[in-house]
């Protein structure tokens, strides 16, 4: 038997293209491009308290991917929005729901690399599901995985593409591993983010994350900075070596999906105090933050 990991889940409304369709009937072409090479741009937006949070930045991201993918078509960020709203009002969700939002390039007329073949148009699809943060709050346990981030000179880590192989394959090793997630290293050996979400080092009361170069600038990643430098929390990005990640006072990841999660454990070796103060102080100012902005949902 199928088990939903929320129940709720199994009768949801699904928009793809402004329909609305059962679970079951949501579906895509085979020709789309997402399906032929992994060729889409994506988003993910968590609902919280009637409000979606975050809404322009990830439209934004969104908007800016499409572009660096040389998109032909793109819906305007009011088009999207509109889509966003309508599929969560048809759901009903207002609150501990989350979005995966996707833009393809679209259907192709045959199958193939090039863009020339689309000429449909891009598919948006809004999936909404009822989801908490994905991840314990009392903390997770990472390894260190053998799959390197890709570089900015193979793929750009800006682009906030679907063609997610090397964290795929980075996650394999975690379940292998009976751990959350794994955390993936630059070409240089230092550390980049792990294969779902940006990670932060604690060190002697001051804060420490990779440069975004060979990681996705996550939006929750860029809300952190902010509320450390608002609350006077020293935080610096800098190269970070595994030597220095074992060593931390305390670590935490970041991202919309699990939001702020201490880490306890990374390659068998405790994180000094696990979920420690920096890290509770920096949760409950984003707890705040998420409580107090968003774009309300029309009713």
């Amino acid at each position: 038997m199928i088990q939903l990991p929320d129940s709720r889940n199994e009768n949801i409304l699904i928009n793809i293209n402004g329909e609305l369709l059962p679970r079951e009937e949501a579906k895509v072409s085979v020709f789309d491009s997402v399906v032929q090479g992994g060729d889409a741009v994506w988003e993910g937006l968590r609902i919280y308290d009637g409000k979606v949070f975050m809404l322009d930045e990830h439209l934004e991201r969104m908007v800016n991917s499409a572009k660096a993918m040389a998109f032909a078509e793109v819906p305007s960020k009011e088009e999207i929005k509109e889509q966003v709203f309508r599929t969560l009002k048809a759901n009903g969700m207002y609150d501990e729901a989350h979005i995966r939002l996707t833009l393809t390039r679209g259907k192709k007329v045959t199958s193939g690399m090039s863009p020339h073949f689309n000429q449909y148009g891009p598919t948006l699809i809004v999936l909404a599901e009822w989801k908490k943060p994905v991840y314990s709050t009392a903390g997770i346990n990472l390894i260190t995985s053998s799959i390197r981030r890709n570089p900015p000179q193979c793929v750009d880590s800006k682009i906030h593409h679907n063609n997610l192989i090397n964290n795929i394959l980075a996650k394999i090793e975690a379940n292998l591993a009976g751990v959350e997630d794994a955390v993936m290293l630059d070409v240089d050996g230092f550390v980049s983010e792990t294969n779902a979400t940006n990670i932060f080092f604690v060190y002697n009361g001051k804060v420490k994350t990779p440069f975004a170069d060979s990681c996705l600038p996550g939006i929750t990643r860029a809300n952190v900075l902010k509320l450390a430098e608002q609350n006077n929390i020293p935080i610096t990005e800098k190269r970070i070596s595994i030597s220095e990640m074992y060593t931390a006072d305390e670590v935490f990841v970041t991202g919309t999906m699990g939001e702020i999660t201490p880490v306890l454990n990374i390659d068998g070796r405790e994180i000094g105090i696990g979920a420690g103060p920096l890290t509770n102080k920096i949760l409950g100012l984003y707890k705040t933050m998420t409580k107090s902005q968003g774009l309300a949902i029309p009713k």
